[in-house]
């Protein structure tokens, strides 16, 4: 059984939506797996919506380890330091309070820190990146933007270690979604007729394209958890080292692109859910 230990600030919806979609498909008998500790950056009374999704840990009687932060940066701020120069002697504090936990694997979902050099050479870290292994870097709305701007056929999203090199950490899977047909026509009509720097300031991300591209990688983002996380606990996949193997011991790194591709998995998983 993969013992997971599962990372999160805990914000909002999403941070729950996250940790129940796999929680309860672990309950169902979908993943041969347990979550052996959740941890959070912020603690109990510091906000609502992680006060929420603590509610939501003790609700499946999860074992739960917090450690604001802010708080911890509050408390040295005389020390005149960087939060880049504080981050190591906070995350020997995490790994401290962590350390009667024996994870196999661990799970960045909606986690808002980056993983430092000492808690990424601790434990694999698996983190989801909204794009694909050769897509671009950098928050959910500034890969939708780029895509956008490419005139890019397809979306996805991808899985990977990470370190300190923020979302270039080596790949563990991905999935593809297209962005092009008869349900994304529309948009891409309305770019040739306007200059995309004016849909940005009058439109946003209420720019119909941007929201459907969006909503293409996003609805597959728990299921590219849910089988990344199955293909670890079948061996399909094997991490080594800071290096990810396939099961015949062929570096994932060496393949083009680099990764494991899981579109058939995620696709059947989706359509036995009802999901289009």
């Amino acid at each position: 059984m993969l013992n997971i230990g599962w990372f999160s600030t805990g914000r909002g919806e999403g941070s729950r939506g996250l940790l129940r979609f796999i929680q309860e498909r672990i309950e169902r008998g979908l993943l041969n797996a347990r979550i052996g500790f959740v941890f959070s950056n912020r603690d109990r009374g510091q906000s609502q919506g992680s006060d929420d999704f603590f509610r939501l840990v003790d609700s499946y009687n999860l074992p739960l380890v917090t450690r604001s932060s802010a708080r911890f940066r509050r408390s040295h701020r005389s020390s005149g330091l960087s939060w880049e120069e504080l981050r190591p002697a906070y995350d020997r504090l995490v790994l401290e309070g962590l350390k009667d936990f024996h994870p196999d694997i661990c799970v960045l979902a909606g986690y808002m820190l980056i993983a430092g050099g000492e808690m990424c050479s601790c434990y694999p870290l698996l983190n989801l990146h909204p794009a694909l292994p050769d897509g671009p870097i950098g928050t959910w709305q500034t890969v939708t933007w780029e895509l956008i701007e490419q005139r890019a056929t397809r979306t996805g999203a991808m899985i990977h270690l990470a370190t300190e090199e923020l979302d270039r950490g080596p790949v563990i899977s991905y999935c593809t979604a297209p962005i092009t047909g008869p349900d994304f026509d529309r948009g891409w009509e309305e770019l040739e007729e306007k200059d995309l720097e004016e849909i940005r300031s009058s439109q946003g991300e209420e720019f119909g394209l941007f929201k459907q591209i969006r909503e293409a990688e996003f609805r597959r983002e728990p299921y590219l958890i849910l089988e990344s996380l199955r293909a670890v606990s079948e061996g399909k996949v094997r991490i080594e080292n800071g290096r990810v193997f396939n099961r015949e011991g062929v570096s994932l790194a060496s393949m083009v692109p680099p990764g494991l591709c899981l579109d058939a998995e995620i696709d059947e998983a989706m359509s036995a859910d009802g999901v289009d």
